[in-house]
């Protein structure tokens, strides 16, 4: 029998609400976005909140595939240049009528294109709380297609977008203080987890390292991600090759893909080009190799690099987004100034020079990743919506209802 004490004590479940989220990514599309929200969705539906969900129709939909969870599909097209990823058309008749039926009591907009703004002018028409999400530096990938001169024009609709929304949710400080000074208001942090029990460097493969062609001793260099031109993997692959030059054995894997794979490949005949992956068949790559080169300049956030701390591996990366938040340089990570290519190439190699003093760094960067936890990110995500205070977050974390959610 529970005494009095033990139920003034204990935590008051955040009340249920019902939580539309609308994105034009989503799984089964895999990157770090569709990824990262198909988490908040089912952290969500644990902490017991009513969650809709409203995106493009993709061709690789099955039916049921996200059981609990009221789905609105809308028509799309594919993204010029990546045919696995749809972009929504705008829908806010459709959007209308179903918000009309089944209101929600906030929405939070992922992503900023078509259908997007049109949700936005749904909610605002219907007076519903609406917050949106900065997931993808559109504004900068311009430069890497040839279209600098469209920056400053996509950086203005960035900000009217979301200045029309109640708060912005973004990954990082450096990234908040970069929209702040675009003119963004109402910026607030959501940061990111890890799934430490999958990226796990206890799933090191020897036999997937001989089907790399890579003896017990040698440095493997991986790359996760998409293989497109703002991912500059240029300099990745510049850097395995003085990499090369210290450790002949060395390799460089590539996961992913992407419209630069074909030429790549084409190009660079050695690198091992290995396709999507996911599940634990990611996890057995990353934990199978040993440094991972992230040479982007455009992320938001990059999970990429939690991914890879938590399997073990000596991550090197420019000095902003997940790389400056999470790793101490020279203790669990590298860090690079932003935009020091030479600099970046020159400390993969010092890595292949001194590989034997690689097993600090990656002891030291998969114990900071285990302590990074998805349930305190999803209880945030649910508090910054739902305006509960920080103390009933809390309480909601330290409950045990998560228990179902992998831990971080």
């Amino acid at each position: 029998m529970l005494s009095a004490q033990t139920i003034r004590s204990a935590p008051t479940p955040i009340k249920s609400r019902h939580i539309c989220i609308v994105t034009e990514t989503y799984p089964p599309e895999i990157n770090g976005v569709a990824l990262t929200l198909a988490r908040l969705v089912e952290g969500l539906r644990l902490l017991g909140h009513c969650v809709s969900l409203v995106r493009p129709r993709q061709a690789a939909d099955t039916p049921a595939r996200n059981s609990g969870i009221t789905e609105t599909l809308v028509p799309g097209l594919p993204l010029p240049g990546y045919n696995g990823l749809r972009f929504g058309l705008p829908a806010g008749k459709a959007i209308l009528r179903k918000w009309s039926a089944n209101r929600p009591d906030v929405i939070y907009i992922a992503t900023e294109g078509p259908l997007g703004l049109s949700a936005l002018q749904t909610a605002r028409d219907l007076g519903i709380a609406v917050f949106s999400g900065f997931h993808t530096s559109f504004d900068r990938y311009s430069r890497y297609y040839h279209l600098g001169w469209l920056q400053p024009w996509v950086a203005r609709y960035l900000s009217s977008f979301h200045n029309r929304t109640l708060g912005t949710l973004v990954a990082s400080p450096d990234l908040r203080d970069r929209l702040c000074a675009m003119g963004m208001r109402n910026v607030s942090i959501l940061g990111r987890g890890v799934d430490s029990g999958l990226f796990n460097p206890a799933r090191r493969s020897a036999s997937l390292r001989r089907a790399w062609r890579a003896s017990d001793d040698a440095v493997v260099a991986l790359y996760v991600g998409r293989v497109a031109a703002e991912k500059n993997l240029a300099l990745a692959i510049e850097a395995y090759r003085a990499m090369r030059q210290m450790a002949t054995g060395a390799r460089f894997v590539i996961v992913g893909d992407g419209p630069l794979r074909a030429a790549l490949q084409e190009k660079h005949p050695d690198v091992i080009f290995c396709g999507v992956q996911q599940g634990e068949e990611l996890a057995r790559s990353y934990a199978s190799a040993d440094v991972f080169l992230f040479p982007s300049e455009t992320e938001t956030f990059g999970n990429v690099t939690l991914e890879a701390m938590a399997s073990g591996l000596v991550v090197v990366a420019f000095d902003y987004a997940a790389a400056r938040m999470h790793i101490t340089d020279g203790e669990s990570g590298v860090l690079v100034p932003c935009g020091d290519s030479p600099t970046f190439v020159a400390a993969a190699e010092n890595l292949a020079r001194k590989s034997l003093s690689l097993t600090r760094i990656r002891q030291q960067a998969r114990r900071y990743a285990s302590s990074l936890d998805w349930q305190r990110i999803v209880a945030r995500f649910a508090g910054l919506l739902l305006g509960a205070p920080e103390d009933e977050v809390r309480d909601t974390v330290a409950s045990g209802i998560f228990e179902a959610l992998p831990a971080g």
